[in-house]
This record gives C-alpha cells, structure tokens and sequence, in this order.
C-alpha cells in the first residue's frame, strides 16, 4: 500500500492547473493499492470571484455543469488510485457563499465521500497578502468525515484545521488510519508551525499523515510553503518535498500501526475527552 502527496503550484484557471496534475499522475509508480491526495485549491487559486464561478454542485452524472469532478473521476478510474481532491469550492442551494470540500473518488471514479473544511482562515499573517478572511466567501462545514478505503479509515482535513487537535483527535477515536491534510499553507505560517503541527497529530494519534500543500509564489502574489510530505505514525518524515510542482510517496505498514496502538496504547489511555 502506497501513499502519495502532489504539491502544486496552482493559478486562476482550471485548465492550466489540470495540466499540471495531469503531469504528476502520469509520473506515477504502478504500485497498487495507492492513494494520491491533491493540495488545497487544486483547480482554482484565486479571489473570491474566481471561486464562486468555478463553484461545483457535489454528485454524479452531472457532466459537463461539473467538468472538475467529472475529470477527478477519470482521473481515478484510468489511473486505477484513490484520489483524493484535496479542497475545491462547492455550491450551497440557495446561498451567496458556498463551501470548500474535500472528495475522494475510488478506483472506479465513484465519489465515496466529502467534507466541507470546518475551519475557516480569517486571520492577519506578515506576508505580502496580509489579510485572510475565507468566511467572506466560504460558510463553514459542521461534521468531522471518515471514508471507508483499503488503506483503513481515512480521516478528512483541509488547512487550517490543522490547528485544531480537538478534530483529529475525534477522528481518531472514530478509527481513522490515515489522516489527510490538504494544504495552501501560507510561507510565513508554513515555515514556522508547518511540520511541527503535522508530525504532532501523527504521533498523538498514532496515524499516517499525508499532507499535500501548494508550494510557491502564485499568479495572485501569494507564497504558500509547499514541504509536502508522508509522516509515519511514530511522527517520522517519510518523504518530503520542499518547493515546486512534484509527487512525494512512501509505503503504508498496517502493522506498524497495530503495534504501536498495542505497545503504546495512548487512545486507550485518554482521560479528558
């Protein structure tokens, strides 16, 4: 079992990123089965505008209303992976926001689950984009997300709720293996809390970690940190990669997991829950 990360360099427009992806999948090892996670604004890095246009009602057979999904599901089944889409803005009914969702498609390009990202950045960071409020455009979703796959249950994340242990701990309970982080890390925040944030919830909850970020300076002006990388449970950097478009993949090993959870029962040992 196979873990993948592709970092990007995302821009504005749809198609110029599909090729981008397109480029890495067809780089990939013939390893099976292997789960490749795509970073935060995989299809659109942009404003607000660009989001709410490019915006995407969730579900099948919607063809050319959903051209993204419908490429994502292609994707899955001619490449025979899990992939999953790691955020990409989604239509609410009747709303003037909409949300960004995490969806991943199985090796037969069906959409077995979605998350709509909890946590949303409004923040000020010391970079030259300074201001950060995605509940302008993004309302926020309620529910943490598992996804039944061969690689155990993977628990969905996006971002900013990296900060927020509380989330992956109820993952974690629920029975999450694998933990997935999708990512437009900003340079400043990335450089310094990046890594450590990750390794923490891989080795507090005895999970794998695949973080996929974007990974420079984007059309827009803003640099995010890339450093995508697979961390073991024991909080061990499998793979990384620094800057730049590229794949970062690493084995899964069930039996570490199960030994660790045996050795060091820490989910077990819980008090304040």
């Amino acid at each position: 079992m196979w873990l993948a990360a592709i970092q990007l360099v995302s821009g504005r427009h749809w198609q110029d990123n599909r090729e981008q992806i397109a480029a890495e999948l067809a780089l990939l090892p013939k390893e099976r089965p292997l789960l490749v996670l795509l970073p935060e604004n995989f299809a659109l890095f942009g404003e607000r505008q660009g989001y709410l246009d490019g915006a995407e009602t969730i579900g099948p057979d919607l063809g050319g209303a959903a051209p993204i999904q419908q490429q994502l599901a292609e994707w899955a089944r001619d490449y025979g992976i899990w992939l999953v889409a790691g955020a990409m803005p989604t239509s609410i009914a009747g709303s003037d926001h909409i949300h960004t969702s995490t969806l991943v498609f199985d090796p037969s390009g069906d959409l077995k689950g979605r998350y709509h990202k909890i946590h949303l950045f409004d923040v000020d960071v010391a970079d030259n984009h300074g201001r950060y409020r995605e509940s302008e455009t993004f309302s926020p979703g309620d529910a943490p997300v598992l996804v039944d796959s061969p690689f155990g249950p993977l628990g969905l994340s996006i971002c900013y709720d990296l900060r927020f242990p509380e989330l992956y701990r109820r993952l974690a309970r629920a029975g999450a293996r694998v933990l997935l982080v999708p990512a437009a890390f900003t340079a400043v925040t990335g450089e310094a809390h990046w890594e450590p944030l990750l390794r923490a919830r891989a080795i507090e909850n005895q999970c794998y970690v695949v973080a996929a970020n974007q990974g420079g300076t984007h059309e827009t002006g803003r640099q995010t940190w890339g450093h995508s990388m697979v961390i073991d449970p024991w909080g061990r950097v499998l793979a990384s990669l620094d800057s730049g478009r590229g794949t970062v993949l690493a084995p899964l090993d069930q039996g570490l997991m199960d030994e660790l959870q045996r050795t060091m029962p820490v989910l077990g040992h819980a008090r304040l829950l």
